[in-house]
């Protein structure tokens, strides 16, 4: 059975709701998976989904929830519906990319951990946060259309009375 849905049926209620002391322990045991990638400057994880889990003190299913949060981060994660205990994973681990998506997902327990200190100094940090939150800022060159000027759709109307009409 694809470890996703062995995830799912645990870490969601009929709802599809969250079961809050599932997530808990699984947020707690990855805030110390990441903590030790950083601390032992980890730059690769490779191996089955089992024996990562194992390295790593998670079960197989939490594991998946691991995958799961890192893919994006990463090359190499297989699809994660796919996923199985027997699945071979092999993933290189780039810091930079890493920690932009931690802020992207507003994971701040993950990117204010201790331990990117030993990889980032604070203002490394900080510039990679800054880049990550202007990467999705949306600048505007073009002036906006006056409410007493011609509509930009061509009707010949106001722009008030046209598509600036609320």
């Amino acid at each position: 059975m694809p470890l996703q849905d062995a995830w799912k049926r645990i870490s969601l209620d009929t709802r599809g709701e969250p079961v809050k002391h599932v997530w808990d322990e699984y947020l707690a045991k990855e805030k110390v998976v990441y903590a030790n990638i950083l601390r032992n400057k980890t730059t690769r994880l490779e191996g089955t989904v089992s024996e990562l889990a194992e390295s790593l003190r998670l079960t197989p299913t939490y594991m998946f929830a691991f995958l799961d949060g890192i893919h994006e981060a990463v090359d190499g994660v297989p699809t994660l519906e796919e996923i199985e205990e027997d699945t071979m994973v092999a993933f290189d681990i780039e810091y930079d990319r890493l920690y932009k998506q931690m802020v992207e997902y507003k994971a701040d327990d993950l990117y204010g951990l201790p331990e990117w200190d030993e990889i980032f100094t604070p203002e490394r940090q900080k510039e990679l946060y800054t880049e990550q939150k202007r990467s999705h800022t949306i600048v505007r060159n073009e002036a906006k259309t006056g409410r007493n000027e011609a509509c930009p759709c061509g009707s010949g109307k106001k722009y008030k009375k046209c598509c600036g009409a609320a």
